[in-house]
């Protein structure tokens, strides 16, 4: 079963990177994006999917993450690298700083927290437009988005890096979820008090997995930074905090691969819905009541359920 799940996975992989080579330029770049995207989904997946927590702050990590490395590579003159680095650090960091404080409240109270520290920091943002550019935002050079002598600003480059990324986060979530700690979350997601009667700490064990989630969130921000070129406010706003939800609710909230699967439909969704009509959010609105009422768990929670019984595949 357990090579079953990884096979599916790297297969994944394999059709991701074929289609390098096979994408026209405009799909190419749209793909490029979702991959970025989906390991910020990937994120909340870990935090809500796995661990039950339902937080409406999360572009808070993302924004941190973005800023994190836009801020010093222009206006400090970092490398790329160094930049990256920062930018990850700053979303686990920012995580584990708001986990210390929102998981003190559970429930309704922990969506109000997050809510009201994701936007604090949007309004930060804003207040401090002399350095963050506020809502015109941070427009990156080209020359700066190098890293280790990689052109990020190069279509190619780009969609080979972000699949690195998503490759990378996707095998470690799957590690993660087939882990004791995996195992562990998920007991806090089904019943927290019976979890609390084994002995562990609902406190601890959330507040590991909100910075995990945190660390995922802030790396996709940096290389969102580094890979298009731009962090403004928009991108930190409830907006943001709004859409990782979407997207694994869409997927499948609890798989590891279902965040990609949500991502990659909604932005699909969105682009032919406005195409045709100027009501896209009513298209999008009518798709997510369809999904709740005939695939609950979501697109891959369906399929896994449906083929799991049938034992033909295993997907965690």
């Amino acid at each position: 079963m357990t090579d079953r799940a990884l096979l599916s996975h790297l297969g994944l992989l394999a059709v991701l990177f074929a289609a390098h080579w096979l994408l026209p330029a405009y799909h190419h770049d749209a793909v490029a994006k979702v991959l970025v995207l989906s390991v910020y989904a990937m994120g909340y997946n870990i935090a809500f999917g796995y661990t039950g927590m339902l937080s409406l702050g999360h572009a808070l990590f993302f924004a941190a993450g973005l800023y994190g490395a836009a801020m010093p590579l222009t206006l400090w003159g970092w490398t790329g690298g160094t930049a990256l680095a920062a930018g990850l650090v700053a979303g686990t960091a920012m995580a584990a700083a708001v986990g210390l404080l929102a998981l003190r409240t559970r429930g309704v109270s922990f969506m109000i927290v997050t809510l009201m520290f994701a936007q604090a920091f949007y309004l930060t943002i804003l207040y401090l437009g002399r350095w963050t550019r506020g809502d015109e935002g941070i427009v990156i050079a080209q020359p700066l988005r190098q890293v280790a002598g990689f052109d990020l600003s190069n279509g190619a480059t780009r969609y080979l890096a972000a699949l690195l990324l998503f490759a990378l986060a996707l095998l470690l979530c799957l590690r993660l979820v087939r882990a004791p700690f995996g195992r562990v979350m998920v007991a806090m997601r089904e019943n927290e008090e019976r979890a609390r009667m084994l002995g562990y700490n609902p406190f601890t064990v959330k507040l590991a997995a909100l910075t995990l989630s945190g660390l995922y969130s802030g790396a996709a921000g940096a290389a969102y930074a580094l890979m298009f070129g731009y962090a403004g406010a928009s991108l930190a706003g409830v907006q943001y905090s709004i859409l990782p939800m979407l997207w694994v609710l869409l997927g499948g909230a609890g798989t590891v691969a279902g965040p990609f699967l949500g991502c990659l439909l909604m932005f699909y969704l969105i682009d032919y819905a406005s195409a045709l009509t100027s009501a896209t959010l009513l298209v999008v609105g009518v798709a997510l009541v369809a999904l709740v009422l005939f695939a609950p768990k979501g697109a891959l929670g369906a399929l896994r359920e449906r083929l799991g019984k049938e034992g033909r595949i295993w997907l965690p």
